[in-house]
């Protein structure tokens, strides 16, 4: 893998056939939410989230447990309940709530499926199956038909990208936890997806894993034109975005790049940069509350 930098690299052209864009429309957002809200019970989620996901970049989804980067997240890949707004993905626009009144909602929409990765926190793999077993069927329900040697090849490939080459026969359930989520990324990298959507894919991971797999973060967008929003709650995550999108109890509270945050906030790191913000929107609520 390539040496590791602090910062991210800067966004490039993307090198090969795999980073043409398959006939996308470059000019859009991989993403592009507007009044986007989820309601669960009694409790508002996502309050009205207006934001966008650059194309070719890293994009970092960061706040504390609990903010709703989780249901962002699904929400965006089609598996959330209860969805309303409009939500772009990949240039295909539709209003979520519309499925209610007889449309098809293009989140989680058959054409996607083969577009997206997504990686959910808690490793989805079959113990009883080796790594190498666990990719073959997965790449068997993304392209049924597909010829067994052009599995076989695709399955060598994502097993080199997470570095598990050498794991490849053993049982997925004997597996670290780290060794687990790396399963579950080689999963989402089939198919060579356009948009990778990874919910906490660092957590509990030590600090070299965790360099390793920036660093293939970086390589999926410099090399194959990917895009991948990425959450977390480790703010040092963020120094190594391109761009951030902050939350804060179902609000987006910037969406801006580690840059224009520190310079807006005048603070020394995201981290700082974040805290301010949480004080400056804490400070605004306490002024309405009192001027109602």
């Amino acid at each position: 893998m390539m040496n590791y930098s602090s910062g991210p690299p800067r966004p490039g052209t993307p090198h090969g056939d795999e980073g043409r864009g398959r006939g996308r429309d470059d000019a859009a957002p991989a993403v592009r939410a507007r009044d986007l809200t989820v309601v669960r019970g009694s409790r508002t989620v996502l309050r009205g989230l207006d934001f966008t996901v650059p194309r070719g970049q890293v994009t970092g989804l960061l706040g504390p447990s609990g903010c709703g980067k989780s249901t962002l997240m699904r929400a965006i890949v089609g598996t959330q309940a209860k969805v309303t707004g409009t939500l772009d993905v990949l240039g295909l626009p539709q209003a979520p709530g519309s499925a209610r009144a007889g449309g098809t909602p293009i989140a989680g929409h058959p054409t996607l499926r083969t577009r997206i990765g997504y990686v959910t926190q808690a490793p989805s793999v079959y113990d009883d199956l080796t790594v190498r077993q666990n990719l073959d069927y997965f790449a068997a329900i993304l392209h049924p038909g597909r010829a067994a040697a052009d599995r076989r090849h695709e399955v060598e490939r994502v097993l080199a990208d997470v570095d598990l080459t050498s794991h490849a026969d053993a049982l997925a359930g004997n597996l670290s936890g780290g060794q687990r989520s790396r399963v579950s990324l080689a999963v989402a990298l089939l198919g060579t997806p356009e948009l990778l959507v990874l919910d906490e894919p660092t957590v509990g991971l030590d600090p070299v894993l965790r360099r390793d797999l920036w660093q293939l973060f970086h390589t999926l967008v410099a090399e194959r034109g990917a895009t991948l929003l990425i959450s977390s709650h480790v703010m040092d995550e963020a120094e190594r975005c391109h761009r951030l999108l902050l939350m804060r109890e179902g609000e987006i509270l910037a969406d801006d790049t580690p840059d224009a945050l520190r310079t807006r906030t005048g603070s020394e790191t995201v981290e700082a940069a974040f805290l301010h913000l949480v004080d400056a929107a804490i400070a605004a609520g306490r002024t309405k509350e009192t001027t109602r």
